[in-house]
Parts: structure tokens; sequence; C-alpha cells
């Protein structure tokens, strides 16, 4: 697979395929037996995928609640030790975000939420440094100032090596470069043929020369009917190329820009395998120019 870059001379550049994979629906609550995660898990390194999404806000079922916290990140770290093959990955994980009663989703930006978070994280992946921690999502009770310090505060601990925001705004952005510099590596915002608003944001980490991880790439190309009535460009480009529509989304993300890596959710091989040959789809001007039309 062709790769892109996250990262920069300071804390290291690290080349990763194109196409990652966000770790989100992976689970064990008996839809998915563990030899189908192995399965997936292996058919993603087999494709060159090499960029692993997960937070520890991710888990399973609404009837577990609170006790979700941390399990898709103990998970995807025993499928890596069953597969023997953690030295081949690149595994980001989040903090900042809570599971509550009903399956809900909590935020909690304080400090030592925060510092706590990374230090749960760590030996839940059973790792002595994570590679890039991003913070989940801005907590509205806590000033993103005061946020980004704690965060400048975990990367001076040694304990995480690059620092990575998500769901943010071109100004945040610039704010948390100012004060993290060259270890804030990566932005990791929704983007998709559905929802494109996050394009400020590709711009700005663009011109800083951050990685920018589309979450939900494939967010509104749904059945059949969806994507006919909603998105018809992309499956008429899908028809021309005898491609997928998904991969097709993915490969007009990737030509968005060259800091572009998108991490679509797969808890099937079949599914990884598709969208990770995306990566060597070239779409013509004329094709992004029909892509990039709204409506």
């Amino acid at each position: 697979m062709r790769t892109r870059e996250i990262g920069n001379d300071t804390v290291g550049r690290l080349q990763v395929g194109a196409i990652g994979l966000g770790l989100m629906t992976f689970d064990q609550t008996g839809t998915q037996p563990r030899e189908q995660l192995v399965g997936t898990v292996r058919a993603a390194l087999d494709a060159g995928v090499t960029f692993f999404d997960t937070a520890d806000a991710y888990g399973p079922g609404e009837e577990l609640g609170a006790d979700t916290q941390g399990a898709n990140e103990s998970l995807i770290a025993g499928l890596l030790d069953e597969l023997g093959v953690r030295d081949q990955v690149v595994l980001a994980t989040k903090g900042g975000h809570t599971r509550i009663e009903g399956g809900g989703w909590g935020i909690d930006g304080s400090h030592g939420h925060l510092i706590s978070a990374v230090d749960d994280s760590l030996r839940r992946l059973g790792v002595e440094q994570i590679t890039l921690w991003q913070h989940h999502r801005p907590d509205p009770a806590v000033p993103f100032e005061e946020i980004v310090g704690t965060l400048r505060e975990i990367h001076a601990s040694g304990k995480v090596r690059m620092i990575g925001l998500s769901n943010v705004d071109p100004a945040q952005i610039r704010l948390a470069h100012g004060v993290l510099g060259d270890a804030l590596v990566s932005v990791q915002n929704q983007f998709s043929p559905a929802f494109r608003s996050s394009r400020p944001e590709i711009d700005v980490c663009e011109e800083l020369g951050l990685a920018f991880l589309p979450w939900s790439p494939l967010g509104g190309l749904g059945d059949a009917k969806e994507l006919a009535d909603k998105h018809p460009a992309f499956a008429a480009v899908a028809d021309e190329l005898s491609v997928s529509a998904q991969q097709v989304a993915l490969a007009w993300e990737l030509a968005q820009s060259p800091v572009v890596i998108p991490i679509p959710g797969a808890k099937r091989a079949s599914s990884i395998t598709d969208s990770a040959a995306a990566a060597e789809i070239n779409l013509t001007d004329a094709q992004l120019a029909r892509l990039d039309l709204l409506g």
C-alpha cells in the first residue's frame, strides 16, 4: 500500500499505510467471535494497513455502561499479542471521553482525569509509551487553554511520544500548536461525502504539517438507495472504475490533501480489504470535480 506520514523531525516520522483502521466497532459481546476479529486484523496487515486507532471510551453494549471504559483497548492489545504483530502496527488511542450508565457518552477534560486516562491506557495496552495519544473532545466545562496545558504536561512526562487532537476547530488547532509545537502531530475530525464541514481543518493541518485522520469516512454511503439518492456521483464513478462506492469515497478523501489518512471502521476481513484497495485508486481531475460537488 502507498504510505503517508505522521510526525516530524523532532518526535520522529512514522510511515503508515494511507488507509488506517478505526477500531470503535470491535467488541466481543457475542456478535463478533474472536476469530472474526483476529481475521480482520490479519487481513488489515496483509493489505498494508498499519495505523490502528482505538480509544479508552470505545467498547461494547449499552447494557455495560461505565464498565465499558477501556474494553476496546484491552481487546485490541490482546489481539495484537495473539498474532504477534505489535511491531507491525502504529497503535493510537484517545482520552477525554467517558462512558456512563445506559451506554451514553460523557466528557471530562479535567487535569486529573486526563493524567489518569494516560496511565490507564498504558496499563491496558501493555506499553511503556503510547505512540500517539489524542485528546478525544473539548470539554465545555474546562477552558481549552487549560486542556492544552495538561497535554503539554502529558507529553513532557514521556508517557506519550506524540499528541493528537480530535473534534476541534481551526482556532483550537492553532492554539494547541502554539503551545505544543512539534509534539502535536495530528487532528482527527469527522469527514466524509456526507459530512464535509471539516475542510477548513484539513487546510490548517496541511499548513502546519499535521496528519488529518477522518473518522467515519464512509458516512452517508448507506444502502444502494441512499447512495443513489444522496451521492449519485460516487455511485457513477464507482461504476466507471468497477470498484465499490466506499473505495471511491476513500480515494476522494485521500485526494483532498497528502496529509489525509482515513480510518474507516471494519469488523470483517472483507470490509478492511475493500477499504485498503482505495489507496491504489487514481481519480481523474474530472472525476474529482464531480465528486466535489454537493448534492
